[in-house]
């Protein structure tokens, strides 16, 4: 009796420590944030096992491989004396059985269901196991890196990219996320990878003041283009004096002061490297409250200008307002083809056309059609890539305002001449 009694206690320590091992693996940092502001008991030992998991769960999996053979040897030992050497083979063949159902599959469905009672419940259990197996379980792994060198368990983020990624994508297939709501997912990582010249608006496109330039042209300007800000320039556009704001012009304007010169309006402007990530802007711009950047090259020249809202669209889509004039970025013909704003990034055609068209060294289609012409295109002039033909659908003084895109199967070489061997 008192071995069955020992094998049972053992089963029940078995179970325990199958429900410990599910609970803890399926707890993350931030369930502990919620389960600490909840005031639950034992959080404090359940984030201490956390901050050091491999250690704890190196005890725990010592401690399961002792209980299982300590209880198959006790098994054995109590059906040899009982029935012998056949009873023991046939006893051994049920436990493990047994012990599979009621220990690994059972107890670790439970602690799978409730994760949160069962990790807090059995953290002290486990945090005794890895202060007293700490030095067992070190030598043993020690002389495991040694017959087998590695770097063992690495504690990594809780949650991957790819991890949340995933999760978007089931989540939206499964009905649970809306297709806006992924996109948004996919935005945050994406814009936390693209930098300032890939968003802001380039210099052929800035709309900008000479600093000497009267009141009155200002407000036409402004009004003309629905800007509320608009860029000073002295001589060019590389001497950037600030930035004008419409609410100081319309106030000089409104007071009979339209003599008043710009200079005295003009108020400083930041300037950013065309290199710098967005994220990064937008955390810059929140902080220093500013909402408008003239974005440089590395030699210092201008190279284009970036607003707040250009940051934001980034993340949510377009913004447009009442006035604006929405402008067809990609558009589908009736023959098969697509017209492309020469404006649009190459990453976006890729994903809009399901193309691999290459972006290492260019940024919008219209650069890579430049890139393969290697001069400034013919309005109307075809290129191949691939199995796309590309052509210039309009041009502007030295921009690609357009591009048609149409797929065609490659081009077939025409077969050679069979020569035939005349009889003689």
């Amino acid at each position: 009796m008192v071995w069955v009694a020992a094998i049972a206690l053992l089963v029940v320590f078995g179970s325990v420590l199958a429900m410990a091992e599910a609970s803890v693996t399926r707890i993350t940092k931030v369930r502990l944030v919620n389960l600490r502001e909840e005031g639950r008991r034992n959080v404090e030992i359940l984030e201490e096992i956390e901050e050091n998991l491999p250690r704890y769960l190196n005890s725990v999996y010592l401690s399961v491989m002792c209980v299982q053979n300590g209880s198959a040897i006790l098994v054995a030992i109590v059906t040899q004396s009982i029935w012998g050497e056949i009873g023991v083979t046939v006893a051994s063949v049920l436990f493990t059985i047994g012990y599979f159902v009621a220990v690994e599959a059972m107890s670790k469905t439970f602690a799978v269901l409730h994760s949160d009672s069962v990790g807090l419940a059995l953290s002290p259990v486990i945090w005794v196991l890895g202060r007293v197996l700490y030095w067992p379980t070190r030598g043993l792994i020690g002389l495991a890196n040694i017959l087998l060198p590695g770097k063992g368990l690495e504690q990594g983020p809780f949650v991957s990219e790819e991890s949340i990624r995933w999760m978007a994508q089931v989540g939206h297939a499964e009905g649970s996320i809306e297709e806006q709501e992924k996109e948004l997912i996919q935005s945050v990582f994406h814009f936390s990878e693209t930098v300032v010249r890939e968003v802001m608006k380039p210099r052929p496109d800035l709309v900008a003041i000479e600093i000497e330039q009267p009141l009155r042209t200002a407000q036409e300007l402004m009004l003309r283009h629905g800007y509320s800000r608009i860029p000073v320039y002295r001589g060019d556009l590389d001497h950037m004096e600030g930035a004008l704001f419409a609410k100081d012009v319309l106030s000089a304007l409104h007071h009979g002061r339209s003599d008043t010169p710009i200079k005295t309006l003009v108020r400083p402007v930041q300037f950013v490297p065309e290199s710098k990530r967005v994220g990064e802007l937008l955390a810059e711009m929140q902080r220093r409250k500013f909402h408008l950047a003239i974005v440089t090259d590395e030699y210092g020249s201008v190279s284009g200008l970036i607003t707040m809202e250009d940051l934001l669209e980034e993340l949510v889509g377009d913004i447009s307002d009442e006035y604006d004039r929405e402008e067809i970025r990609i558009e589908e013909l009736p023959d098969g083809s697509f017209r492309v704003n020469g404006r649009v990034t190459i990453d976006d055609v890729n994903e809009a056309l399901g193309v691999e068209l290459p972006q290492d060294e260019w940024d919008t289609i219209g650069g890579l059609l430049l890139g393969i012409a290697g001069e400034i295109p013919r309005e109307g002039q075809e290129l191949r890539h691939g199995d796309l033909r590309l052509t210039a659908d309009k041009i502007v003084g030295r921009r690609i305002k357009s591009v048609l895109i149409r797929r065609e199967p490659p081009e077939a070489s025409e077969p050679e001449p069979e020569n035939e061997a005349a009889e003689g």
